[in-house]
């Protein structure tokens, strides 16, 4: 929602280092969206070449949290409500099919794993509360165990590698506060059951519901704000 590619191994060379230091500095708002990219800048910031620099922006590029223009340069992908409403959409497509393909190929370690993170999340105090559930990134986020636990190397690939990240931002940048918090646990929890009982037909359909539950609850605050600004 991030570790985000676990094709890869943790970051050796400088290359891997600054594409995850930049990534998580676009995630967390740091290098806010919309904003231009100065290669000099960032070069200098990071005390690397512009070559290295370059390296890391492709790989950013790939994750669809920089655009680059010909005659524009770079720039951090844009925050919108139609990108986060699309986003939530192929979400919904992508990660059912990968709650399937789960519950066909995950591993009994990986049911208890997951279980134990769960029985974690349960514990904080803004769940408890019903106000927020926010989930670290990687192994410590339901979602990314779950398409983990897929076992198909192109939905790993697809979610993980390319779209991963730029969902995190976008929660990162529109807020995690939310009136579904213990709802959405209860959720997570009756997709893992599915999931452990080898149901893929269950487990698909109910993830696929949860996220278009979640993108509905964006469109009721969209919704509202705009009622309030007339």
């Amino acid at each position: 929602m991030f570790q985000a590619n676990p094709t890869k191994q943790a970051a050796v060379t400088t290359t891997d280092k600054v594409f995850e230091q930049i990534q998580h500095a676009i995630v967390e708002g740091k290098i806010p969206s919309g904003s231009k990219i100065s290669e000099p800048e960032l070069a200098k910031r990071y005390q690397i070449s512009r070559s290295t620099l370059r390296e890391a922006l492709n790989r950013l590029e790939k994750c669809h949290l920089i655009e680059r223009k010909a005659n524009i340069g770079s720039r951090v992908v844009d925050c919108t409500i139609e990108g986060l409403l699309e986003l939530y959409i192929t979400r919904e497509a992508l990660e059912g099919m990968a709650c399937r393909q789960a519950a066909l190929n995950i591993s009994d370690d990986e049911i208890n794993q997951m279980q134990a993170m769960l029985n974690t999340h349960g514990q904080t105090q803004e769940l408890k509360d019903g106000v927020a559930y926010y989930q670290e990134e990687g192994d410590l986020d339901f979602h990314y165990k779950v398409i983990l636990a897929s076992h198909n190397k192109q939905l790993i690939d697809l979610i993980c590698g390319q779209l991963y990240h730029l969902v995190r931002m976008y929660r990162c940048q529109f807020g995690m506060n939310s009136p579904r918090a213990s709802r959405a646990f209860d959720e997570h929890s009756r997709i893992l059951q599915a999931i452990a009982e080898r149901d893929g037909e269950l487990a698909e359909m109910l993830m696929r519901r949860h996220i278009a539950a979640s993108r509905k609850n964006i469109e009721n605050k969209i919704a509202q704000q705009k009622f309030t600004a007339v």
